[in-house]
């Protein structure tokens, strides 16, 4: 089973969020537990605080590295990178880290039964928490989010996918887009002429060797138009 444990300022975000759909029921079969755990638990101060000012000067206010280096402690054993088990990661989310991709989510999943997601706030976390206890610096996108609880959820999202018996198909994973290197071919369904547009011939024809080689050249047009990027 592949343990996720999130911490955050505002658990509550995930209290809902992850009992829906995939999650869900990956969680109720026992594939997956994931657990939010309020970074204030781990402060020492009447006020619970968990930022302070940069030095240096400068506008907004960072994550102090007290209560992140202990809610990871508590939560691995361990007080510093080289002290993790093999199989644990923590992941810093954060725009200044590589970028997120099913590559990255696959690589997780095949090495890891403990992720740990630190979600950053403000102008982020003390560096000394990359420096000396994250694994793993993790971006989404380009672009710049509130907070690190977005991210997270699409992590957990995208790594419960890749789970064996997550998905109702066992090749379901396998066929989505990125899971080769493009991006999926179109889809369609019933009815097969909706308004003047119908869905191609062979995808009716029942010619199974006809129809893949026709959603090969579909996902390559498809990526071709818009992610090229991709065919490098």
């Amino acid at each position: 089973m592949l343990r996720i444990d999130i911490i955050t300022i505002f658990p509550d975000f995930f209290r809902e969020v992850v009992d829906y759909g995939i999650v869900r029921r990956a969680r109720k079969s026992g594939l997956v537990d994931v657990i939010a755990h309020d970074l204030r638990q781990w402060t020492s101060d009447k006020h619970h605080s968990v930022d302070d000012r940069p030095f240096g000067g400068g506008d907004g206010m960072v994550l102090k590295p007290e209560p992140l280096f202990a809610g990871v402690e508590t939560l691995t054993g361990a007080g510093r990178r080289e002290d993790l088990p093999t199989s644990t990661r923590v992941i810093l989310l954060s725009p200044q880290g590589r970028a997120f991709s099913q590559a990255v989510a696959r690589e997780l999943v095949d090495e890891a039964t403990q992720i740990v997601l630190l979600c950053g706030r403000y102008e982020g976390v003390d560096e000394r928490v990359v420096e000396a206890l994250v694994t793993d610096e993790i971006s989404i996108g380009d672009y710049v989010l509130s907070g690190g609880e977005p991210a997270a959820l699409v992590v957990v999202d995208a790594l419960v996918r890749l789970l064996p018996g997550a998905l109702g198909s066992e090749t379901s994973a396998v066929f989505e887009s990125f899971s080769e290197g493009l991006l999926d071919c179109p889809h369609y369904t019933r009815p097969p002429d909706f308004r003047g547009m119908k869905v191609p011939d062979v995808l009716l024809s029942g010619n199974h060797a006809e129809i893949e080689r026709w959603r090969r050249e579909a996902a390559l047009a498809k990526t071709r138009r818009n992610r090229p990027d991709l065919l490098k």
